[in-house]
């Protein structure tokens, strides 16, 4: 972690990530580099589906290889990059054949390094198989949820899966929030641990660096007034009522609400449920 002389209040309590100590490479591959629109959380129609959206630094996005489904094909990895539409570290890797491609970079991987996919290889880092193969404790990344779909889950910093059963035609995981879940037995994976684990130690320090990441303002409930939100008016100070519960701005429930949607690969292959955070 980086800290900051107290020059200012922002300042003072600032950290960051030393990007030199990792960062190898400071720009990116063009030819596996596109323009991005900004959407500023809205959808296709143009209406905003995420509130407190906009702005931010300009980006440019790196296409990611999250499927690997060059099997047996040995690569060397490139550089170590940085990538600012994902919280964990990118690789540039390079197969035999000549093609470059980028993946997500794991903890302990180095330039030099040469990596493999496969139905079954070594336990290094950024190896890749199918969950089926691989023993009974490992820690994997990037995990497909449908088999040759490409990875769906655990994508972000620091994160990591571990296998705990084999059985049935599906391997069990237990993901970073405790929750158990079965995903099919061919489904692939990377071997390892995302890079940039201190990144949930980050903090911004001030309002200016969180509108540089796109993130506007967001007003509370109970500082608006009754026609603009459930939880506005009253005089003075008032609390969110208790009977009722806290709603949305549109007046629906929330805090504790189930908004899981019931659909195929949801539900029914989760073994244990994820620990509720005390409020």
């Amino acid at each position: 972690m980086k800290t900051y002389k107290p020059t200012t209040p922002g300042r003072r309590q600032m950290t960051g990530i030393d990007y030199k100590k990792d960062i190898t490479v400071s720009k990116p591959y063009k030819p596996l580099v596109k323009s991005l629109k900004k959407r500023a959380g809205r959808n296709k129609q143009g209406r905003i589906t995420v509130r407190h959206r906009g702005g931010g630094h300009k980006r440019k996005y790196r296409i990611i290889d999250f499927k690997r489904d060059k099997f047996d094909i040995p690569a060397q990895v490139e550089s170590i990059e940085y990538d600012p539409n994902r919280s964990a570290f990118i690789s540039l890797i390079t197969y035999k054949d000549g093609e470059k491609r980028y993946i997500l970079a794991p903890q302990d991987l180095k330039v030099g390094d040469e990596i493999i996919a496969g139905e079954k290889v070594s336990l290094k880092p950024a190896n890749r198989m199918p969950l089926k193969n691989m023993p009974v404790g490992t820690f994997v990344y990037n995990v497909e949820l449908i088999p040759r779909k490409g990875g769906q889950i655990i994508r972000s910093a620091g994160t990591s899966a571990q296998v705990t059963a084999v059985e049935g035609g599906y391997v069990h995981l237990t993901l970073p929030s405790s929750e158990i879940r079965m995903v099919p037995e061919n489904a692939m994976a990377s071997i390892g641990s995302l890079s940039k684990s201190d990144h949930r130690f980050v903090n911004l320090g001030k309002a200016g660096r969180s509108r540089w990441l796109g993130r506007r303002p967001a007003v509370r409930g109970v500082a608006m007034n009754p026609v603009d939100h459930p939880h506005g008016g009253g005089e003075g100070r008032s609390p969110v009522g208790q009977l009722k519960g806290p709603k949305t701005p549109w007046g629906k429930k929330a805090y504790g609400v189930k908004t899981r949607n019931k659909k195929k690969y949801s539900n029914k292959f989760i073994v244990r449920r994820r620990k509720k955070k005390k409020r």
